[in-house]
């Protein structure tokens, strides 16, 4: 375990987090500008010095009353916003220098095998490039690199995706979850994005106004995460399931959620591997027939409305129980919710329109 607990006084601001982060996996740490993500990630890496803390790491004190390791004394991997790269060095360099980082630490038992971290990261045809020429995934892919080649004991990332646009953030979040799957070094990742908790999230803290409102499992705890977001067009259920079977006529995959069946698109992994589904709101329209057999869509589930709120002028957030599953959110306009007559513990049937797996 990570056991951390810290008071931290600042101008306009106080932190004040108790927890026992898993050794294993990735723990998001998720909130709006101001809550303290990144503030806690500091205090975790020794670079914010509480006026009260304890941090002890798989049994190894790191922080207590009369004991500071100071950061470079950490066996700590830290990627910020922007890469931080040395700009006078090539990356082959850069990651030269996390690999002597190690060395001089005395640290060895997680240093990865060169070759197979640049072919993991896909950067092995960049290794002569000066950093000023590398574009903004480059650069990030980069630097997580040279934070791992440094064989830290716990990696923090703060925010990596922040200054990227669409298409990078999509090619660096499956390339921090390849890491994900094939490193065990446990993350712990800044974001306020509840796309990129989604995707790589096992467990997530939630904090706000400097103090932890949730903590637990990405399942248990995502469906908190977007209740101040609920007006807005992005807000989607997440589903945890498995892959059941392939339709290679159709290029077509089966998802077992629970009791539940989704077909997607074809996704090239074994039967009975994990998978996560995203269904956006929007793409979940709502039917009191459970027939519509004459129609496009493949996906219809049983339901019963758990809640129904008018979040923008015409539009309603319903909030649907699925049995043996999550909640599942379906947006609507307010006409739609009163010519179907909605009401708490009515069977509905949700038809769903799209469902994107999260690779």
């Amino acid at each position: 375990m990570i056991e951390a607990d810290f008071t931290l006084s600042l101008p306009g601001f106080e932190l004040e987090a108790r927890l026992e982060l898993p050794i294993h996996g990735v723990t998001a740490l998720f909130g709006p500008s101001g809550s303290g993500k990144s503030t806690l990630l500091r205090c975790l890496a020794g670079l914010s010095r509480p006026q009260r803390g304890r941090l002890v790491v798989n049994g190894e004190v790191w922080q207590d009353e009369g004991c500071f390791l100071p950061p470079h004394k950490r066996p700590v991997g830290m990627v910020f916003q922007d890469a931080a790269l040395f700009p006078h060095l090539n990356v082959r360099q850069n990651l030269d220098y996390g690999a002597g980082r190690a060395k001089r630490g005395g640290k060895t038992k997680n240093v990865p095998k060169a070759d197979d971290l640049i072919d993991l990261l896909g950067i092995g045809h960049l290794l002569d490039r000066r950093t000023g020429m590398l574009s903004g995934g480059e650069k990030q892919r980069v630097a997580i690199a040279r934070a791992l080649f440094s064989s830290p004991e716990l990696l923090l990332l703060d925010e990596p995706l922040a200054a990227l646009d669409g298409a990078r953030k999509g090619e660096l979040l499956l390339y921090l979850d390849q890491l994900h799957r094939q490193l065990d070094i446990p993350v712990v990742y800044v974001s306020h994005a509840p796309e990129e908790v989604a995707r790589l999230a096992d467990h997530i803290v939630q904090l706000k106004e400097g103090r932890v409102q949730n903590f637990g499992p990405v399942m248990g705890i995502f469906p908190y995460l977007q209740q101040p977001q609920t007006h807005e067009e992005g807000v989607f259920t997440l589903l945890a399931g498995t892959i059941e079977l392939h339709d290679s006529n159709d290029h077509l995959t089966q998802v077992s959620v629970g009791e539940h069946r989704l077909w997607v698109r074809y996704i090239d992994r074994p039967v009975g591997s994990p998978m996560r589904l995203r269904l956006l709101a929007r793409d979940v329209s709502l039917s009191l027939d459970p027939g519509a057999r004459e129609s496009s869509i493949l996906n219809t589930l049983r339901a019963e409305v758990a809640g129904v709120e008018e979040t923008a002028p015409g539009r309603a957030l319903v909030r649907l129980a699925l049995r043996d599953g999550p909640e599942l959110l379906s947006r609507i306009t307010t006409r739609s919710a009163r010519n179907l007559k909605l009401e708490i513990g009515q069977t509905i049937y949700a038809q769903i329109k799209g469902v994107a797996p999260l690779e």
